[in-house]
């Protein structure tokens, strides 16, 4: 059995990659080697992290060859995003404009006008669930626009017509005969 002894050092650089990475995995890989060097066996590791020992067994491997770096993953799973830095680049500008200085004849973007213009931009369609994934990622936040007349309309004729529309619908109803 090999035991895990950490420096000081190593230690907090571990605990500050935990606590800094938004990565679950390496988030993990972390704590397997944090609690390998706190004196926990492979099969007390697994369950607490309700991983697999293999997986135990990886992380400790990459810790040992290649230190810190062995405990991120080398590439992202999946295919690589279309959304280029140009186009991350471009979609940023577009966020901080408003739709009518470009032309546009509405006040707000939705993810479909902006999609719509990101591609006569860049020539790149995504999604709009893709799109709603990129703009959190660049630290935007979005949400429907609530769309309401409120302190654009005459408030006092809208509660006329409010009042008598609650008026009419009071009387009785009567039905007109039908012309032939």
């Amino acid at each position: 059995m090999v035991r895990w002894k950490l420096s000081s050092k190593q230690w907090d650089a571990l605990d500050e990659l935990r606590f800094s990475t938004r990565d679950a995995k390496v988030f993990r890989n972390a704590t397997i080697i944090l609690l390998s060097a706190g004196g926990n066996s492979k099969p007390q590791i697994a369950y607490e992290l309700g991983c697999s020992p293999s997986t135990v067994d990886n992380a400790r491997r990459a810790y040992r060859r290649r230190g810190l770096e062995g405990l991120v993953p080398r590439t992202s799973p999946g295919r690589p995003s279309r959304a280029t830095p140009e186009y991350r680049q471009a979609l940023t500008v577009a966020v901080k404009t408003p739709p009518q200085t470009l032309g546009y004849g509405f006040s707000v973007w939705s993810l479909a006008r902006l999609g719509q213009h990101l591609k006569r931009q860049t020539g790149i369609l995504l999604s709009e669930d893709q799109l709603g994934r990129v703009l959190r990622a660049e630290g935007f936040s979005y949400q429907r626009p609530k769309h309401t007349m409120k302190g654009k309309r005459d408030e006092s004729a809208y509660q006329r017509a409010r009042g008598r529309l609650k008026a009419l619908k009071k009387k009785p109803w009567t039905r007109t005969p039908a012309k032939c």
